[in-house]
């Protein structure tokens, strides 16, 4: 099927026309490639970004860091990111997601190169903040990049089994960190995740870009091509003929920008959303930042033992990624946030309850609630993409990106200051299942489902 791209034809057949071609497509090994490539790179992301927690301890003891100059070291990553969400999404959306995640993968490798080399907390932190702008940048992009590429039977599933990769980053980087660190020391851990800086060229030789971006930008004959060679890839990998595409419905143009984000059907979903990102992040980093530290300050857990305890945490959550990209398709978004949220906040609050008072009770609650959260989080980058269309998608994303961020700052931070006050890990841990009790009732009471739709019937 070809686009007629002549002079009468308007932008939003012509952008309709390439969402019901890729509505035939089957799943196929081109699909798989593209994704195992984008994952590779969001896979090191997360190794890199999870890098500072097991570093901390170390980093306290060799520049004499105070509790205040520690958390200023822990969350200025966390700005970056924050800044470089509101970035890319817009940067993005405007010359195109494959360049965004090029150039934030270039930017990743060579600062935690530079982070290795580092001589003191000041220049440090600086980088720290550098990288934090390039990892917030690629995943909110890179799970945009995802969802248009793929038709909407299996599209949870499929969008979930790449974004494991990110949790499945934190896990390895949490246990080579367990064994590099107190070896070979924290450098060689930022040396290690500088090398997948050369993926940048990988990604751009093999990663074509968005049809649906070109279409949208009016760049018909670029989107055509683009999509019959993504047809002829999946035709060859299936060994058989596409077959014929459902008649495609004009799209509709409305309001794009920061603006769209806030009119029509489109506010109540940034304002639900952003709810949603917030309070899992803000329960997530809450909780795991701190782990290593706590473990070993409270508990007296020496740096492997603290290390290894905070990795049971981080594998459990990758068990609860793995739960949610197995039934978000056949359960649905809305119960996924509502259910595991609430399952987090239901124990955490027991683990308060009961006072937090060895390291063994503290492992067994936050993993099973790391079970929860971590399921929930990884479902807002299937979730966030489907509730806006292609000319706002990665700034909707980065948008979401930049309030996962507000809490992923604030999280640590606040659990610093209540375990520093009278109430200690008690009242930890039930500002945490408080604000994840939040999480769960907004999602029960304001998400709208999006499984099986299409990108365009969702989000006109």
């Amino acid at each position: 099927m070809s686009l007629d791209t002549s002079p009468g034809r308007d932008g939003g057949a012509t952008r309709a026309a390439i969402a019901a071609r890729f509505e035939r497509l089957p799943l196929s090994r081109w699909h798989v490639t593209v994704r195992i490539v984008i994952g590779v790179v969001t896979f090191f992301e997360a190794f890199d970004q999870l890098l500072i927690a097991y570093a901390m301890p170390q980093l306290r003891q060799e520049w004499s860091l105070s509790t205040a100059e520690s958390t200023l070291v822990l969350t200025v990553g966390s700005a970056g990111m924050l800044c470089g969400a509101l970035l890319s999404g817009r940067m993005a959306d405007r010359i195109g997601r494959v360049k965004v995640i090029v150039l934030c993968i270039a930017v990743s490798g060579t600062a935690s190169l530079a982070l290795a080399a580092s001589p003191g907390p000041g220049l440090f932190t600086l980088l720290r903040f550098v990288q934090g702008l390039a990892i917030g940048g690629e995943v909110p992009v890179a799970a945009a990049f995802i969802s248009e590429i793929i038709r909407s039977h299996g599209r949870g599933r499929f969008v979930l089994l790449y974004e494991l990769v990110f949790p499945a980053g934190l896990t390895l980087g949490a246990l080579c960190a367990a064994w590099i660190v107190p070896v070979l020391g924290w450098r060689w851990m930022y040396a290690l995740a500088a090398a997948p800086g050369l993926l940048c060229v990988l990604v751009s030789r093999t990663v074509p870009e968005s049809p649906r971006w070109l279409a949208e930008h009016g760049r018909q004959a670029e989107a055509e091509a683009t999509m019959e060679l993504i047809e002829a890839k999946v035709a060859h990998a299936t060994g058989r003929p596409l077959p014929p595409a459902a008649p495609a419905a004009p799209a509709t143009t409305e309001a794009g920008g920061t603006g769209g984000l806030f009119s029509g059907r489109y506010r109540r979903r940034t304002l639900v959303v952003g709810t949603l990102w917030f309070t899992g992040y803000f329960v997530n980093y809450g909780i795991t930042s701190w782990l290593p530290t706590l473990y070993g300050a409270r508990f007296g857990l020496s740096l492997p033992d603290a290390l290894l305890y905070s990795t049971v945490t981080s594998v459990s959550g990758l068990l609860g990624c793995l739960l949610a990209a197995l039934t978000i398709d056949r359960i649905g978004r809305r119960r996924i946030f509502a259910l595991f949220l609430g399952g987090a906040a239901a124990l955490l609050l027991v683990l308060a309850a009961l006072g937090a008072r060895t390291p063994v009770q503290v492992l067994l609650w936050t993993s099973l609630a790391a079970v929860c959260f971590f399921g929930s989080n990884i479902s807002l980058y299937l979730y966030t993409p489907e509730l806006y269309p292609t000319r706002m998608r990665a700034l909707g994303c980065s948008v979401g990106g930049a309030l996962n961020r507000v809490g992923v700052i604030l999280g640590p931070v606040l659990v610093g200051a209540v375990y520093a006050g009278s109430t200690g890990l008690t009242g930890v841990f039930a500002m945490l299942g408080g604000v994840a009790l939040l999480g769960a009732l907004v999602a029960a009471a304001c998400c709208e489902e999006t499984a099986g739709r299409t990108l365009e019937e969702i989000s006109p």
